[in-house]
């Protein structure tokens, strides 16, 4: 169980468990332009979700999940929150969700499986919630083109060696970078993971960089700043 200031995720029958990369997502998703719907792709704990419950007014927060018990387990973390009349979570792939969209969203989240090595755990329900081939990053991008609406954002963290193939992705798609954050863990380290925001119009990119600590667990004041009003410890 890991507790945060509003919510608690219970997360003993997700194979994906919450990390740094999806609290960041969850904090750092732009909300400036009021979305009134959300949904978050293979949403796992559900903790994205949340995080987006807590930091914005959406009407509607959808989440999709495709392994049984990792849905179930979002379902239950929704329902104990303070804001289960406006979460809901989905049991379904998103080839499926995409059949019959009853909805546009004004902010689309996804902290995609990105693992693209022909490599295997031997635990399969963690394999399917990490590797790309359970949610290609083709599939993901072409399903926000459809499901975005005019105005609205989407929001990925994928690895930065990453960034430059999934951004031609999305242009194909007419969707077009306006907001990347590229994060490093130490100030020496190398930078390992990209926030990419996303819009329909093309625009001049906002680019900075995050690095989370100084040293083990003295947290960098931006990153405090980010994550505060999540962690209990912050």
């Amino acid at each position: 169980m890991f507790r945060f200031r509003q919510f608690t995720i219970r997360q003993d029958r997700c194979a994906m468990k919450v990390g740094t990369d999806g609290v960041l997502l969850g904090a750092w998703a732009p909300v400036g332009h009021n979305p009134i719907s959300v949904l978050d792709v293979g949403a796992g704990t559900g903790l994205i979700a949340l995080m987006l419950a807590q930091r914005s007014n959406a009407e509607q927060i959808d989440a999709l999940e495709i392994d049984e018990d990792a849905y179930e387990q979002c379902v239950e973390n929704f329902e104990e929150s303070p804001w289960g009349d406006r979460l809901f979570c989905y049991h379904a792939g998103l080839d499926e969700f995409m059949e019959e969209p009853e909805d546009d969203y004004d902010l689309i989240v996804s902290n995609p499986p990105f693992y693209t090595e022909s490599y295997t755990s031997g635990n399969e329900q963690r394999d399917r919630a990490r590797f790309a081939a359970s949610l290609p990053f083709e599939d993901l991008v072409e399903a926000a083109s459809v499901l975005l609406s005019d105005e609205g954002v989407f929001a990925v963290i994928i690895p930065y060696k990453e960034e430059e193939k999934f951004i031609a992705l999305a242009g194909e798609e007419g969707l077009y970078p306006f907001y990347i954050t590229r994060v490093k863990g130490t100030p020496a380290a190398e930078i390992k993971r990209s926030l990419v925001a996303f819009t329909r119009t093309k625009q001049e990119i906002k680019a900075d960089e995050l690095v989370i600590e100084t040293a083990r667990h003295q947290y960098t004041p931006e990153f405090t700043a980010l994550t505060q009003y999540f962690y209990l410890k912050m």
